[in-house]
């Protein structure tokens, strides 16, 4: 991955292969969209080797400030870097503002794979403070992430496959490299970004090399190099544990299923989360078979379980102060002789019996069986995470993720975690009403209720197997957890990582006893 270093040295000095600047645009005369190009904070120096024209220079090439535009050009005398590369901020912020955070990473993500195949970079951007700093590094790294394990390598000796290598090094000029708050910073973005990167890595993978059991065997290796306490349960164990609705999901698959407890504790804890992933290494929706064309992307299915597991093992780099359980239901959804079927009736782990309506509607099926085992350790609270339905895409897109919750205030902070680190959310209410279409004459609910509102639906299932008196939200991540078309800002083509950085936040603000 791509290293991070802060350097309070002055950019046309630096022997590198490229600076990176930004460039906003004026607002105009009585708020009009039109204005004037400007280089922002951060580049002083780097304009001044142009004598002070490189907006000029740039408006002639046809650059607008727009956010995400990528402009590359040649440096200047007296500037030893070979490129310079301007990427658009947007708007420039009222007097007296700075460029938001989000505003940040993203040009940082933007430049950095922009500038793939390059070893070592600069980047000029407005850094006014720490958290500026962490904002840029965090887009770098995740901007630079590249999946590329199942292709050719080059065969010119430079080790990159399939074309150009990411971004070797980035140097965030600005950053204070002795000042406590600029390293702390920069290690909580390595740290964060990293563990996002590896989410992306597993939601990637082809599902015929990720399957519950190898999905396990990850988590096991991550825990042990990062003092996480692991507990896997395969299938005698969840047999003789009576885990019926991970069972029925995987009953179909050559593949068994897992579910796997990471379990990261501090010694100056007080309070206790509890995350819950669907991990289903693949979709196919059973013998309630998806039609042609919604099935390639189906590896994707356990981005929930992927998240879950980044954030434990993020909060464990970071030594946060909270204990934080992480539950990923794995198992793989196949249709076969021994399937499950439409109208067979599974006995939950929390005793309930389901009526099976629909087989591809099995994400809350194992989330049910691990939301029942998560309450018995009675945590502060539990945030599941599931590419859960479709009808959540069709409400609010493909980059913003539901949430729900039983506590009104506490769908409120998940939401605001979410906005802070820069994850579209929103927040979704938990109808009574729409309960009643799941009511089954054979068991004590069915998989499935009402079409309209079925995202909420499912959270209204889910809700029935936590516990009473435990705090809980429900975070439908179908949108944005997988991206089929092209890379933006940070967000590269395939697994996104959607979610991540939420839970490591609210594990955060718990720590610091800010939630609750």
């Amino acid at each position: 991955m791509t290293a991070l270093t802060l350097s309070t040295a002055a950019a046309p000095g630096l022997r590198t292969d490229a600076i990176v600047v930004g460039v906003a645009k004026t607002t105009g005369s009585n708020g009009s969209k039109g204005g004037d190009l400007v280089v922002a904070p951060g580049a002083e120096a780097v304009d001044k080797a142009y004598d002070g024209k490189l907006a000029a220079v740039l408006e002639t090439l046809g650059a607008s400030g727009g956010e995400g535009e990528v402009t590359k050009l040649p440096a200047p005398a007296g500037v030893k870097a070979p490129l310079v590369l301007a990427v658009g901020l947007g708007a420039l912020p009222e007097k007296d503002d700075s460029f938001s955070a989000e505003t940040l990473r993203r040009a940082a993500g933007v430049a950095a794979r922009a500038l793939a195949g390059t070893k070592k970079a600069a980047f000029a951007l407005p850094i006014a403070d720490a958290a500026d700093a962490g904002a840029v590094g965090e887009g770098v790294l995740l901007g630079a992430y590249s999946f590329d394990t199942y292709k050719e390598t080059a065969k010119d000796g430079s080790g990159a496959k399939n074309g150009k290598a990411p971004l070797v090094e980035a140097a965030l000029l600005g950053g204070k490299p002795r000042d406590k708050a600029f390293k702390a910073a920069v290690e909580r973005a390595t740290a964060v970004s990293e563990e996002l990167n590896r989410a992306r890595d597993l939601i990637n993978m082809p599902p015929n090399d990720l399957n519950p059991e190898s999905f396990a065997a990850v988590a096991q290796a991550a825990a042990k190099e990062h003092g996480i306490k692991v507990q896997v349960l395969d299938e005698k164990a969840l047999e003789k544990g009576g885990y019926g609705g991970i069972l029925g999901v995987g009953a179909g698959s050559a593949s068994a299923p897992r579910l796997v407890k990471l379990s990261y504790t501090s010694s100056k804890a007080k309070k206790h989360l509890a995350f819950v992933g669907k991990g289903i290494t693949y979709d196919s929706g059973g013998i309630s078979l998806k039609p042609a064309g919604h099935n390639e992307t189906m590896k994707c299915d356990m981005s929930g379980a992927a998240a879950v597991f980044a954030a434990v093992v993020a909060a464990a780099r970071l030594g946060l102060e909270v204990n934080v359980t992480g539950w990923l239901a794995l198992a793989e959804n196949m249709p076969s002789g021994s399937a499950t079927r439409p109208g067979d009736v599974l006995r939950m782990y929390s005793g309930k019996t389901v009526e099976v309506l629909n087989t591809d509607a099995e994400g809350r099926l194992v989330l049910a069986d691990a939301l029942a085992k998560a309450s018995e350790d009675k945590p502060d609270a539990i945030v599941d995470v599931a590419t859960l339905t479709g009808a959540m895409m069709l409400a609010l897109g493909n980059r913003t993720f539901g949430v729900m919750a039983n506590d009104d205030a506490f769908r409120s902070a998940v939401h605001e975690a979410a906005e802070e680190v820069g994850e579209a959310a929103w927040p979704m209410p938990l109808p009574d009403h729409l309960k009643k279409g799941m009511d089954s004459p054979t068991a004590d609910i069915a998989n499935m209720g009402e079409r309209y509102g079925g995202g909420l639906v499912a959270g209204l299932f889910l809700k029935e197997f936590v516990s009473e008196g435990i705090t809980w939200a429900h975070l439908d991540i179908a949108g944005p957890a997988f991206n089929e078309q092209a890379p933006f800002g940070y967000t590269p083509k395939g697994g996104t990582g959607s979610a991540v950085r939420t839970l490591v936040r609210l594990a955060e603000l718990t720590a610091a006893g800010d939630l609750g």
